[in-house]
């Protein structure tokens, strides 16, 4: 990880700021970024203004922390891509599975939606959207494919670019079609042959000669 990129958030939250991320999300997911005021999340919440600046200084940090918990509990960075006795194909096949399930969560898709919508007019949006979710995942992706290139279970390249190549790979006409609310949602065989798919084509790109 460089060190540009933020560090994942492993602290879990307390239930008031449970309440506060949950009244937020709901809230930004209803009315988007930019009409969406610290006073309103504060009420919709039921805590005082004073309690909601306690815990979060901006709306920017607001959101942030909403990426970042999301991440945490259920994204790629809730992975852990340990290294003692590596199994690379089986590792993959978890990373893979996960975050196409995360990707395909509705919190995760309304968060993608409502950045798209408004990073151009507030792109600390977008930076706290990156910092917080994409760079921690790259980050770590990058780190544990360099270890395993090292120890001669991967073909030795960069990588950063294979990192950005797998996540690459799970970004298809699913991600897509749930992002544009197409019915039908995709099946629990389709994630899981996508995955499966995405694994199988790293592999035969990566696999040590």
């Amino acid at each position: 990880m460089s060190q540009t990129e933020a560090a994942p958030d492993r602290t879990e939250q307390t239930p008031k700021q449970r309440d506060i991320a949950s009244a937020a999300t709901r809230l930004f997911m209803a009315q988007g970024y930019a009409d969406v005021s610290m006073d309103a999340i504060a009420r919709a919440a039921g805590v005082s203004k004073a309690t909601l600046y306690a815990y979060f200084a901006s709306k920017e940090r607001l959101f942030a922390s909403l990426v970042g918990e999301a991440c945490r509990l259920s994204g790629p960075a809730s992975v852990e891509l340990a290294d003692s006795e590596t199994d690379v194909r089986a590792t993959l096949s978890t990373l893979a599975d996960r975050t196409l399930h995360f990707m395909l969560e509705e919190r995760s898709l309304a968060i993608y939606r409502v950045v798209i919508a408004e990073a151009a007019r507030f792109p600390e949006l977008g930076r706290a959207f990156y910092e917080r979710g994409p760079a921690i995942s790259r980050g770590n992706l990058t780190a544990w494919l360099e270890r395993q290139m090292a120890g001669g279970k991967l073909r030795t390249a960069d990588p950063g670019i294979a990192a950005e190549q797998f996540m690459g790979l799970l970004r298809t006409h699913l991600q897509m079609r749930a992002l544009l609310g197409l019915h039908p949602p995709p099946t629990e065989e389709e994630i899981r042959s996508t995955a499966q798919a995405a694994v199988e084509t790293f592999m035969r790109a990566y696999a040590p000669g």
